[in-house]
């Protein structure tokens, strides 16, 4: 795997953006791009965009996005979920040491004291997730694949590798697994994803270098908070519909309760413009 992006800085997040028809995932980056900056105002951030993404780009996604890098390679054309591209992120990280997140998860207050702890490896998965009281989750619907087939209960919205031998094997594996999908699929017990999802595979590719090399189950911190519903013990509807939130920026409260860790919303309507609205005002001010 040859680098295509080279190295600019030592450290930062990144995330790959690319709209689709019903997400504008831009707009969540600039949201996640804010909420790093205002918390950990010395860290860098990167974006990935496909190039119709790029058009969208303003001064304003300037004022937070250190760097704009555009994927020339797009895997995921025709794709309405866009995760095929998610494997290039070792090429196309501009950092030495990579967060690398998913658009939709925000941070409450600095995790740069992690950076020493994910140093112990060259990739770190973050390992199971918490509720929104900031409990270790316990409920498995999501994850019977993964128990069905002794996969690590690795997640993707939150991981972190450096420019190693074993990273970039890493995702050389997950380029193979998401290319192959179809075979792959079919030697997994109850696999019924007619598309990769980036959890999965990343699991798959642990499992396949070695579920050692990859995670640090002795640090549980490193996860995040997961607003699906079931995790929260809530009926399969949108949490936005099911407890109240307050911004006290930087933090922010759901069900009474402070979000300490990194909060995985996934509910992209909750980024409305009142949202993105008070992070301007608190952050530019």
């Amino acid at each position: 795997m040859s680098r295509l992006t080279p190295h600019q800085e030592q450290r930062g997040f990144a995330t790959i953006a690319q709209n689709n028809a019903d997400t504008d995932y831009l707009r969540l980056a600039y949201l996640q791009a804010m909420s790093i900056k205002m918390v950990m105002p010395t860290e860098k951030y990167a974006v990935i965009v496909d190039a119709e993404t790029m058009k969208g780009i303003t001064s304003q996604h300037k004022r937070v996005f250190d760097y704009v890098i555009q994927i020339d390679d797009d895997t995921a054309k025709g794709e309405e979920w866009k995760l095929s591209n998610e494997w290039q992120i070792g090429d196309l990280t501009p950092f030495k040491e990579t967060i690398k997140l998913e658009s939709d998860l925000i941070f409450t207050r600095s995790i740069s004291h992690w950076w020493n702890t994910f140093r112990l490896r060259d990739v770190v998965l973050s390992t199971g997730c918490r509720d929104y009281q900031q409990q270790l989750a316990a409920s498995r619907k999501y994850r019977r694949v993964f128990d069905d087939n002794q996969l690590p209960d690795t997640y993707n919205g939150l991981m972190y590798f450096r420019f190693t031998q074993t990273a970039m094997t890493f995702f050389r594996v997950a380029r193979m697994i998401f290319q192959n999908w179809e075979t792959v699929c079919s030697t997994l017990k109850n696999c019924r994803d007619p598309h990769p999802t980036t959890d999965v595979v990343y699991a798959l590719a642990a499992k396949l270098i070695g579920v050692e090399l990859c995670t640090l189950p002795s640090a549980d911190f490193i996860n995040f908070v997961h607003m699906k519903p079931d995790i929260n013990r809530w009926p399969e509807m949108p949490w936005t519909d099911t407890t109240i939130f307050e911004l006290d920026l930087p933090m922010v409260r759901i069900g009474n309760v402070n979000q300490y860790h990194p909060l995985h919303y996934h509910e992209k309507s909750w980024v409305s413009d009142n949202v993105i609205e008070r992070y301007e005002n608190e952050l530019f001010r």
